[in-house]
């Protein structure tokens, strides 16, 4: 979205006042988004101009951008409609100009937006309005109500008495209160910050035992209300289990009212009285209630995509095995479990079916058909679906190989989104003449390699790290998610010559259609000998280049700065630090102590400060290096299986699944994970679960206790 020269400066004032930030940071990261800069290049290679903004404030910076550009639209939508209308008081126009929520600029267009035929729209058509002024007027000190009401009376406009004319009157003074911006503010206000939220269960469903049994009566205070509980109830509505409402501070609310129509006393105060009840109930409360259980909506997508996008960091970011031999294999009990070879590459190699798990009589074939693979394509490492016959296998697997006085690490992998992946249209593109299960084998065995390379090609809400993710606003969620891949493929870089098409589209600059150009030049042209070489695709122009070869990476290539994060704009810059210190750049890319001598100082210059210059020095030290941990294996007791193998007190290693807001979620090796509850996380107090452990991590953990028949399972990482 361009912004004009008018309402630049108006939004990015908004953006200075609401993020706290220095208005040259604002501007600068502006103006480079708006130029078409993505956020990974704009956190990495533009430090001087954002005063080093990381990732998360340049989001939040687009983000404002965003919201800001589309409150200033629709103030000028309004504004013109109003202004047609020949309403538009300076006072009204200064009003909605100087809004900065989208709540307040409707509520102050609501009196004027076009209605559909109200009480109060017939009761104006009835000639009623003239006796509402004098109803809200409040003159009349002495006398009786139906005096005032009497020539208003007019049987040919359906008003037949004193009493139907002092109706209407009310019906329009209470739209009037209604559409008033000030008291739509109030009411909002108070139940927002005293409203109770109630749940309670559906009349046929009560005797009825479901999911949502803790929430057949319950109520919190509305701004209290966890993310997960307001999901978990909203889930229950949508399945007619549950009825929920807001509990308002009705009497307050009412008092608060009062005071705006009733400003003195007069003979109509109980009927003003009696209309700010009816403008309340009728038509506020509804409204405004159907706005906070939007907004609690909202905010508990927020918090639940938060949650899921840090899940999803860290399983992208999880610890690589690297360029290994690994065998692959897909586990299954009737249908068999397709085994897999890749070489170090991730190339696939070979296939075959094996059948351990139906009888007796398939295991010696299925041996003879393991170690035939493992003799045949070495494999460094045998990588296991943790799923359906996943523990049986791996077993298999450990005795066959033990039996043959081989000793080779078995890893069991998640196989989340696997399925998801084998009928993709990339598994497609990759394997067209596997089937779908092998094409899942030979992706297991990719996790384990890169589990970045290979999770980049399932939808993100396949991969199971996340929490109620089919009932938040998939819009928001496909956007954080999509930034998060983005920014973890950015953060580690891209092997240029062996990467997919999928993980090039998430390099900064790039996307799938330039990503699909890419992998087909290499494969008519051969590998990219430099980063250079890029412009020689077709429509890969000088602003893709510019956004993305910093996070590209030539392994083994002529040029030593093409394999690392040093982008080829800065490349003279240490070329010049090589000739200053009399070496090559290779000799200079391969001494960390001939880097440690340079003084950055000595090249700051009006385009490069120390925060760029810093960056250079530290990557020169470990050129091309993976940011990522080191990888580590899980253990499982082989004679720990299933659930009810499971015995309070036992002491087991497991990998971290899923964190959400109230505990974690660890694999034991069981098919069924356990929850580690918040309370039970660290040997103090903990906040956030993020702040205690990571998806993929892992951990130790005591067993406290394991139902088989309700398939849980409650552990300990603090008692162990």
């Amino acid at each position: 979205m361009k912004l004009s020269d008018i309402n630049a400066k108006t939004i990015i004032q908004y953006i200075i006042e609401a993020s706290g930030l220095k208005a040259f940071q604002v501007e600068n990261t502006v103006e480079l988004l708006q130029e078409g800069s993505t956020v990974p290049f704009i956190a990495r290679y533009r430090k001087e101009s954002t005063g080093e903004l990381d990732e998360v404030q340049i989001r939040d910076i687009e983000e404002q951008l965003a919201y800001f550009s589309e409150l200033e639209e629709r103030k000028a939508t309004i504004l013109k409609s109003i202004d047609e209308q020949g309403k538009l008081t300076p006072e009204l126009k200064q009003r909605i100009e100087a809004s900065r929520q989208k709540t307040e600029v409707e509520d102050l267009y609501l009196p004027f937006k076009p209605k559909r035929r109200t009480k109060a729209t017939i009761a104006r058509e009835r000639g009623l309005e003239p006796l509402a002024d004098i109803l809200i007027a409040q003159e009349l000190k002495h006398g009786f109500v139906e005096e005032a009401a009497l020539s208003f009376v007019d049987p040919a406009k359906e008003v037949p008495d004193a009493t139907t004319a002092l109706e209407g009157a009310g019906h329009i003074l209470a739209e009037r209160l209604s559409d008033d911006a000030d008291a739509r503010a109030m009411v909002r206000r108070l139940t927002a910050e005293q409203g109770i939220m109630m749940s309670r269960v559906a009349g046929d469903q009560k005797d009825q035992v479901t999911k949502f049994e803790m929430y057949y009566d319950f109520q919190e205070p509305l701004k209290a209300i966890p993310s997960h509980r307001m999901l978990a109830m909203r889930r229950g509505e949508k399945e007619e289990v549950l009825y929920l409402s807001i509990g308002a501070p009705v009497d307050q609310i009412l008092a608060g009212l009062k005071t705006r129509l009733v400003t003195q006393e007069s003979i109509f105060k109980p009927l003003l009285e009696k209309v700010v009840e009816d403008a309340y109930k009728r038509l506020i409360a509804p409204s405004i209630e159907v706005e906070l259980r939007l907004d609690s909506k909202e905010k508990a997508d927020e918090a639940a995509i938060i949650v899921f996008a840090r899940n999803l960091r860290d399983l992208l970011l999880a610890p690589p095995a690297g360029g290994k031999r690994v065998l692959g294999i897909d586990p299954g009990f009737r249908t068999g479990s397709k085994l897999a070879a890749v070489d170090a590459t991730g190339r696939f190699q070979e296939h075959v079916t094996i059948y351990p798990h139906i009888g007796e009589t398939r295991v010696p074939q299925a041996r003879q058909d393991l170690l035939r693979m493992v003799e045949t394509h070495k494999p460094e490492m045998i990588a296991i679906g943790n799923g359906t016959a996943g523990r049986e296998m791996e077993i298999f697997v450990k005795e066959t190989l033990s039996g043959a006085g081989l000793n080779l690490p078995v890893i069991s992998v998640s196989e989340a989104g696997a399925s998801v992946y084998s009928a993709s249209e990339i598994a497609r593109e990759e394997f067209p003449d596997l089937d779908l299960t092998v094409r899942g084998a030979v992706s297991i065995a990719r996790r384990l390699q890169d589990p970045l390379g290979e999770l980049v090609k399932i939808d993100p809400k396949s991969i199971g790290v996340g929490q109620y993710q089919h009932d938040v606003n998939q819009g928001m969620l496909k956007k954080a998610l999509d930034g998060v891949v983005e920014s973890c493929v950015n953060y580690v870089g891209v092997d240029l010559n062996t990467a997919s098409w999928a993980l090039l589209s998430y390099v900064s600059g790039v996307g799938p259609a330039l990503a699909k150009a890419i992998t087909k030049y290499r494969d008519e042209n051969g590998r990219f000998e430099s980063r250079k070489a890029l412009l020689k695709v077709p429509r890969f122009g000088a602003k893709a280049f510019e956004q993305a070869a910093g996070f590209l990476r030539i392994r083994d290539g002529k040029y030593p700065l093409d394999n690392t994060a040093v982008h080829p704009e800065r490349y003279p810059l240490v070329e010049a630090m090589a000739a200053d210190l009399k070496v090559s750049l290779a000799q200079l890319t391969m001494d960390a102590t001939l880097v440690s001598s340079i003084n950055p100082r000595n090249y700051v210059n009006e385009k490069v400060g120390l925060p760029t210059l810093n960056d250079i020095l530290e990557e020169l030290k470990k050129p091309g290096r993976d940011p990522r941990s080191q990888f580590e294996a899980v253990a499982f007791r082989d004679d720990v299986r299933e659930i009810t193998d499971l015995r309070e007190g036992m002491i087991l290693q497991g990998i971290v699944t899923n964190v959400t807001a109230f505990g974690a979620f660890v694999d034991v090796g069981v098919h069924q994970d356990g929850l580690v509850h918040i309370s039970h996380l660290a040997n103090r107090y903990v906040k956030d679960p993020n702040d205690a452990v990571k998806t993929g991590q892992v951990v130790k953990v005591k067993v406290l206790s394991a139902d088989a028949q309700r398939k849980r399972i409650a552990l300990s990482i603090k008692e162990a």
